[in-house]
């Protein structure tokens, strides 16, 4: 069970609620990471709050999109942070995305592709005429091609992200039912690892209620299956 990898997303500005996240999902069967966004690393104590953890694995969800130079200096900005992982949009181009992964260092640069909440008819209306799968496949092989060391899609694409790109693939869009929410392009934990998905970015399904009992559920969903 320890090489399933989960990222539990810490959607939320309130510090004492991020202290119950992490302190109530440690547990000796899955690996955990904590997903941090703008949301809590733009807020007050925050960026303060991140600074000062210890001995976790730390994801810094900027989803970075600008120009090289704006990309290389927002992560020169956060490097005091230690991040373990960095996101960037794929969409921000080759020669960001180079630029970005020169200066990350020992931080993985991860390549966001289309957000999980979008599907074929929301991308129409951005303006793209294309399927959401084969936009995420050209952006999996432009995430290889810029040598990032990692990429963001939905449990959907993981497989055939997987043909062109050889390195960790993190997935968002997790439910534990039919609940979908805001998203469009989601999974369950099982699905998503039969996919082939390296990490799991989890948030609701886990922070929403009672976390002990939603990791623990989480937990018994995956030793249940005994082909994972």
């Amino acid at each position: 069970m320890m090489n399933k990898k989960i990222f539990i997303a810490c959607d939320t500005t309130n510090i004492l609620k991020v202290k119950k996240i992490i302190n109530q999902t440690k547990n000796n069967k899955l690996k955990i990471g904590y997903k941090f966004g703008i949301e809590f690393l733009n807020s007050k104590n925050g960026r303060k709050f991140v600074s000062q953890l210890k001995n976790k694995i730390i994801f810094g969800d900027y989803k970075i999109a600008d120009i090289p130079n704006t990309c290389v200096s927002s992560i020169k900005a956060v490097k005091d942070l230690k991040l373990n992982y960095i996101t960037i949009h794929i969409s921000s181009g080759l020669n960001s995305l180079k630029a970005a992964k020169k200066v990350c260092g020992k931080t993985k640069l991860v390549g966001v592709s289309i957000l999980t909440s979008i599907d074929n008819y929301a991308l129409k209306e951005i303006g793209y005429n294309t399927e959401v799968k084969k936009l995420v496949y050209h952006q999996a092989k432009l995430a290889q091609k810029a040598k990032l060391d990692a990429i963001v899609c939905s449990a959907q694409e993981v497989k055939i992200v997987k043909k062109v790109f050889k390195k960790e693939v993190i997935t968002p869009g997790i439910r534990f039912n039919s609940d979908k929410g805001d998203q469009k392009r989601v999974a369950t934990p099982i699905e998503a690892f039969k996919n082939g998905s390296d990490w799991l970015v989890i948030g609701r399904p886990i922070t929403k209620g009672n976390i002990k009992k939603n990791i623990q559920y989480l937990i018994n969903h995956l030793k249940n299956d005994s082909k994972l």
